[in-house]
């Protein structure tokens, strides 16, 4: 589509997207998809791409929000074109437009209550019934208008709705609210307005203002897109350019249009928001990035890179059909980034101590071990060798099923990168609880096979000594 636009010079062979998130939570993995998307199919055509938050809600928003979105997307590898932009920074704008539509007939100041509004509305098979208060004039209607924008009424007791159809199979566009007046301050804006334009309202306007070529939105605003359509073709094309970032001699003016993608499903996972900010609020996680939370920023603490992310969005690519991703390739993802770059190090979770009693006590050798196994150009590393080390207990077995080629009582096996060792003795405590293991080295294996015997198991360590404490989360 986008090559196609480029070819017809339907933009001037601009390509200029956005990501458009709300402020009310923080992004997760499916917003990584439409976060690529949009950031991507810029930079593919020498385009530009803006984030702008639509914080048209300031009642369920905060800068909280607004410094992890900014975090999150950075942290991902993407930059945006210029400053930050807010739906706030527009909200004059979008106000005069919402005079001009009441001027031209097509929007009224309606007094019914959320409630009332609903039942007027219709259901998917019943049309809905006109307002008592869509026949009100344009005088008045500008003059409530005014006067909600001035602070003289109570939260609901007004709303500005366009005029469009009640009748319409469609039920956004039934009439749907423009303005309601909400008396909260604003993160951006303080306590300037007391009125608050809708996310369909806003949207658009918004996207025309900053010159958008081609609004991506998940296939969810579909329906919404007759209304996104109906508005800016509603207002004059004059005032929306005028209105506008760019300009100037020889500048092709066209509205942005919306076109709908699927968006990103995994399974076994819930994504939505609003569910999502109830696990925090209630406790059942320790914050928005709990490891365990499918956000961004709990997803980089359990580990994920930033380039593992974007590789698992290219390859889920873009369709219009709604897809069940499986887990195990977001795991492949992470799993491959992580096998190509990720240096190597010993840790062990469950330690038991080993003593190599052949080892003087203030014994400390370091070995080179190579940081990666298969990339030597990521360096070498010395890791110190002493008479007491640690291994996981998962690695000895006093009585071993067979196949296993471990550690075991008078068996052999080779420690990473170092020596092979030999188990001699097990001591237990009172409870029969196995604390150590006595065992010792074969000094001339050191980078080299034993003689005239195999040793198959090779085990991880690190020294009980010179070891580093490390806090490890397990997922």
């Amino acid at each position: 589509m986008i090559a196609r636009d480029i070819a017809s010079q339907k933009h001037g062979g601009r390509v200029h997207t956005r990501f458009p998130p709300e402020p009310n939570g923080y992004l997760h993995i499916g917003h990584a998809k439409s976060i690529c998307l949009n950031f991507s199919v810029a930079a593919e055509n020498n385009g530009y791409c803006n984030l702008r938050f639509d914080d048209t809600n300031p009642a369920k928003e905060s800068q909280e929000y607004v410094d992890a979105i900014k975090d999150n997307i950075r942290w991902l590898g993407f930059e945006w074109d210029g400053e930050v932009r807010y739906s706030s920074d527009y909200f004059e704008y979008l106000y005069n437009f919402a005079v001009q539509l009441i001027e031209k007939g097509l929007a009224y100041v309606d007094s019914l209550s959320a409630e009332q509004a609903r039942e007027y509305r219709g259901t998917l098979i019943e049309p809905g019934l006109n307002s008592p208060d869509r026949s009100r004039s344009i005088d008045q209607s500008l003059d409530l208008f005014a006067r909600m924008r001035a602070g003289e009424f109570e939260d609901g007791s007004y709303s500005l709705r366009a005029k469009i159809d009640m009748a319409s199979p469609n039920i956004n566009m039934r009439d749907p609210v423009l303005y309601r007046i909400r008396n909260i301050a604003h993160h951006q804006t303080g306590e300037r307005w007391c009125i608050y334009p809708t996310y369909d309202y806003t949207h658009c306007i918004s996207d025309a203002i900053e010159n958008i070529t081609h609004s991506l939105c998940t296939l969810e605003f579909e329906d919404h897109r007759p209304l996104y359509d109906w508005i800016l073709h509603s207002l004059d094309l004059e005032s929306l350019q005028s209105a506008s970032v760019l300009g100037g001699e020889g500048f092709k003016y066209v509205l942005p249009e919306q076109t709908e993608f699927a968006k990103l499903k995994l399974n076994y996972t819930m994504m939505g928001k609003r569910n999502l900010k109830e696990m925090v609020d209630s406790g059942v996680v320790q914050g928005w990035d709990d490891p365990r939370m499918p956000t961004l920023a709990g997803m980089r603490r359990r580990g994920f890179t930033s380039a593992a992310i974007r590789n698992f969005c290219e390859s889920v690519g873009v369709s219009r059909s709604e897809s069940l991703v499986d887990m195990s390739m977001l795991e492949h993802a992470i799993r491959d980034d992580l096998d190509k770059n990720a240096p190597r190090a010993m840790c062990v979770l469950n330690p038991l101590r080993v003593v190599l009693e052949n080892l003087d006590d203030d014994h400390i050798e370091l070995l080179s071990l190579q940081n990666h196994p298969k990339e030597e150009d990521m360096g070498r590393r010395d890791v110190p060798f002493t008479r007491d080390i640690f291994i996981d207990r998962g690695d000895f077995e006093e009585e071993p099923p067979a196949g296993f080629k471990r550690l075991m009582l008078g068996g052999e096996v080779r420690l990473r990168g170092s020596y092979v060792i030999k188990c001699d003795e097990v001591i237990k405590n009172s409870e029969g609880e196995i604390t150590e293991l006595k065992c010792s080295v074969d000094k001339d294996t050191l980078g080299k096979k034993p003689e005239g015997r195999k040793v198959k198991g090779v085990i991880h360590w690190v020294s009980a000594t010179a070891g580093i404490p490390v806090k490890v989360r397990l997922f």
